[in-house]
């Protein structure tokens, strides 16, 4: 029999979380999983460039120019399949009433009864439920519950098209509730694998270490440490030419540019190169001289980085109309990231939304919540169907929640299980894969810790199995399990010891299983499969 109460008032969307059983946040982590600061973004790797509006072919540097641009590293991207993670700050419900994950068997080895009502799912919403309304939706290739708040604003988002070319997979594995110690940050080892673009390596929404609200596991390596970017202003600004751009012709202002690279280089060359130091400020000043002459070839006008002057984002035709951008600063930040990013200016981003501690606000608060993020995370997925490029799109939370038996029946609470109290036991992790050319493809399984779009798996009652895959009890190797992953779409599985040689995964036939998918690209997203 259900227990009716009234639920507590609904929240707004930007609304901070105020918890009795918790203590006052101090910590910035605290103010942004509870909503008293919003979660900026957090960009891996080269990228400011996606935020081009598409533009034509730029002129080719000179080639003595372009011989100092090849020695002085400066490059044009590496190429890989755009990496997005949106670290949801603060516990979100990510299973059960949203992606479905079951027992040993998969997806739909059904959990039971209790088992979903854990996960916030009352008997007559279950996946397995017998009566007239089935509650398993496949439109993404991962099963999901239909009524899940994030899959709606997925689908309001993504267009049938690109949801027929999306596959995904749920990984079950325990994190720890409201803590900065979670190592859940993927993306120095995303660098690692080779992502990399023009301008940037990484970009973040925090000026922290990682650029995100949860830690790297990887070493953290300061060549790489991320620009704070949380606004389109950001963005713009980190392209600067310098007066000389905006004056002249673009043409003009690239021989200005590098004829100032020719006269210092001749004066620079009067330096004593045997010199260290000496030879260490000629490269110094040299390679500065030599990138301004770059970016005011690659970048002339940094107004073209502007994602809300892009028409497939923003306006009539875009994925977000000009109303609902300019009233959601979530919106206008997963649009500089996903530009930047897949665009292929950035190799990798980090989103980080802020309010997901929602516990005993009721159902209806987590429930907007949730959607919102899907909507985020369904304009990725239709901005790389609309630009032609493949896509990884990573999902995590800092811990979960779970439910009892009591009914939220607000419009928004939808008649579910409200969210009662923080449980590390019920949290998971998804990825989604876009490809153009078609869905991505599942592996045979080949082991016990894999079962087709599911990595480890439940127990009945709605827990983690904590020996049901390496990562299960080991947020460095969920990490590490997702890198696996995105080694293996470009068909370079080969080099995940190597460049991982302390993974933790296993090995032989047991590292192969934890792979999902089948490669979509040789090595590099021109080389499609």
């Amino acid at each position: 029999m259900l227990i009716r109460h009234k639920p507590p008032r609904e929240l707004g969307l930007d609304e901070p979380l105020r918890h009795s059983s918790h203590a006052a946040p101090v910590s910035r982590r605290e103010m942004i999983a509870r909503g008293f600061r919003t979660g900026a973004a957090v960009v891996a790797a080269p990228s400011v460039l996606s935020l081009l509006a598409p533009r034509t072919a730029h002129g080719a540097l000179s080639p003595d120019i372009d011989a100092l641009k090849q020695a002085c590293g400066i490059t044009d991207g590496a190429g890989k399949i755009p990496f997005i993670a949106f670290d949801l700050a603060g516990g979100a419900n990510l299973s059960g009433s949203e992606v479905l994950i079951g027992g040993p068997g998969g997806q739909l080895d059904f959990l039971s009864t209790a088992g979903y009502g854990r996960l916030g799912l009352p008997g007559d919403m279950v996946p397995n439920s017998t009566g007239p309304t089935t509650f398993v939706d496949t439109s993404l290739g991962l099963a999901w519950h239909p009524d899940g708040g994030m899959l709606r604003g997925i689908l309001s988002k993504a267009s049938v098209a690109a949801q027929a070319n999306t596959n995904g997979a749920v990984i079950a594995a325990r994190s720890e509730n409201d803590t900065a110690n979670n190592p859940h940050n993927p993306m120095y080892g995303i660098q690692r694998c080779g992502a990399d673009g023009q301008l940037l390596t990484l970009i973040g929404s925090r000026a922290s270490d990682s650029g995100g609200n949860s830690m790297s596991p990887m070493p953290y390596d300061l060549a790489y440490r991320p620009t704070k970017v949380d606004r389109t202003s950001d963005v713009t600004g980190l392209v600067d030419t310098g007066k000389l751009a905006e004056l002249m012709a673009q043409n003009d202002a690239v021989a200005v540019l590098e004829s100032m690279v020719r006269l210092s280089g001749d004066k620079l060359g009067r330096i004593n190169s045997n010199v260290s130091r000496d030879a260490a400020i000629k490269t110094m000043v040299e390679c500065g001289y030599t990138k301004t002459a770059y970016l005011a070839d690659r970048f002339g006008q940094p107004a073209n980085l502007n994602p809300e002057l892009d028409t497939r984002i923003k306006g009539a035709a875009g994925i977000f109309s000009d109303a609902e951008f300019d009233s959601d600063g979530e919106f206008e930040k997963t649009a500089a990231v996903m530009k930047m990013v897949i665009e292929g200016y950035a190799g990798a981003g980090t989103i980080t939304m802020g309010g997901y501690d929602y516990h005993g606000q009721g159902r209806a608060t987590g429930e907007v919540r949730n959607f919102r993020a899907g909507q985020c995370i369904g304009a990725c997925l239709e901005y790389a169907h609309r630009v032609g490029k493949p896509l990884m799109v990573y999902v995590f939370s800092d811990g979960s929640l779970s439910s009892s038996n009591q009914v939220d029946n607000t419009t928004n609470g939808r008649g579910k299980f409200m969210w009662v109290s923080d449980n590390q036991s019920t949290a998971s992790s998804f990825f989604l894969v876009y490809n153009p050319r078609g869905r991505a493809v599942v592996t045979p399984s080949g082991s016990s810790f894999r079962t087709g779009n599911q990595i480890g798996y439940y127990t009945d009652d709605g827990a983690v199995a904590n020996n049901s895959n390496p990562a299960a009890n080991a947020v460095n190797l969920l990490v590490n399990t997702v890198l696996l992953n995105y080694l293996a779409l470009h068909q370079q599985i080969g080099q995940f010891t190597t460049t991982f040689p302390n993974h933790g995964l296993g090995s032989g036939a047991q590292l192969d299983s934890l792979a999902v998918f089948a490669p979509i690209v040789d090595s590099v997203i021109t080389n499609p499969l």
